[in-house]
């Protein structure tokens, strides 16, 4: 894990701490289903934040026998449980709460103590997006968001990223709701804020659990490190072209790659391997998270 993606996570994390206890008071003054709601969705995400900095923290343990390539793929499982409790603390839940209140609709007490709160916790929550959009800059270059978060290998940025932006939505949507409830006189108006957070938290579930599980299956390298290993490869002394090339991410900064190589014939014994070591340091100089290579030097069939 990058110090930028922990300083994400530590932002975020003590951002929802403080705005988990702030919501709670609010909801117990208030009584407010939408205020329960963000207050659980708080406290997921500081769970949240918690999780990823373990998964982080396990996922430098040394290879063993049982796993000889490491423990890198915690990052992904970690992330994995990220989604599913975002889905089963924040999203049911806060929809479970805003049925329940439409169905015996209850007067929001003392308001006023539910938008400061939220409007604090809206300045909160935007200081902890822009922590983590800031790092996210320095990682995604070029790509768009939605590629960024769809493509990066990387869990823990595009999951704070997302946590971020659905908090701050959510805050929106319970603003909102208390607003209306309390300008019209009807607390179903809460309520229907607390289904909208919970629809809200669960897309957001959705699409981590997604692209957390592609990467626990297992992905290759980006098309743009696959063509630098490929050249890397064709263009080492002794090697003549790529016949097959595989790759994978054994964590996020980790790839295992696999190839078949022409090599120039008549090489044997001590050359052979002297030529394989500098293909592989070639790869190495170009791609450095390629740190796992297996060459096999074949006859290239057309």
């Amino acid at each position: 894990m990058t110090d930028g993606s922990r300083r994400a996570i530590v932002a975020a994390l003590l951002a929802n701490l403080g705005i988990a206890l702030a919501k709670l008071v609010a909801f117990l003054v208030t009584g407010a289903a939408s205020m329960l709601a963000e207050a659980v969705h708080s406290v997921a995400d500081t769970g949240n934040q918690a999780l990823l900095l373990l998964g982080g923290a396990r996922a430098k343990r040394s290879a063993t026998a049982e796993h000889p390539f490491g423990y890198g793929r915690e990052r992904y499982f970690w992330a994995f449980v990220v989604a599913l409790v975002l889905f089963t603390l924040g999203s049911l839940f806060a929809i479970g709460e805003g049925v329940q209140k439409l169905r015996d609709p209850h007067e929001i007490v003392a308001p006023g103590w539910a938008l400061g709160v939220l409007a604090v916790a809206i300045v909160l929550e935007s200081f902890s997006l822009r922590t983590a959009v800031h790092e996210a800059r320095r990682a995604k270059g070029a790509e768009s968001w939605w590629s960024f978060v769809r493509h990066s290998k990387s869990p823990e940025l595009p999951v704070v990223l997302l946590e971020d932006l659905g908090a701050l939505l959510g805050l929106v949507l319970a603003a909102l709701g208390v607003g209306l409830a309390m300008l019209l006189g009807d607390p179903r108006f809460d309520a229907l804020g607390s289904v909208a957070i919970g629809v809200l938290l669960g897309a957001i579930a959705v699409v981590l659990a997604v692209e957390m599980k592609s990467l626990l299956i297992g992905e290759g390298a980006s098309p743009a490190d696959l063509a630098a290993i490929a050249d890397a490869f064709a263009s080492a002394p002794g090697v003549r072209r790529v016949i097959h090339l595989r790759t994978l991410h054994l964590g996020p900064d980790e790839l295992l790659v696999a190839a078949k190589v022409e090599i120039d014939p008549g090489q044997t014994g001590p050359v052979l391997a002297g030529t394989i070591d500098a293909a592989e340091s070639h790869v190495r100089a170009r791609v450095p998270s390629a740190r796992v290579i297996y060459v096999e030097p074949d006859v290239f069939r057309s």
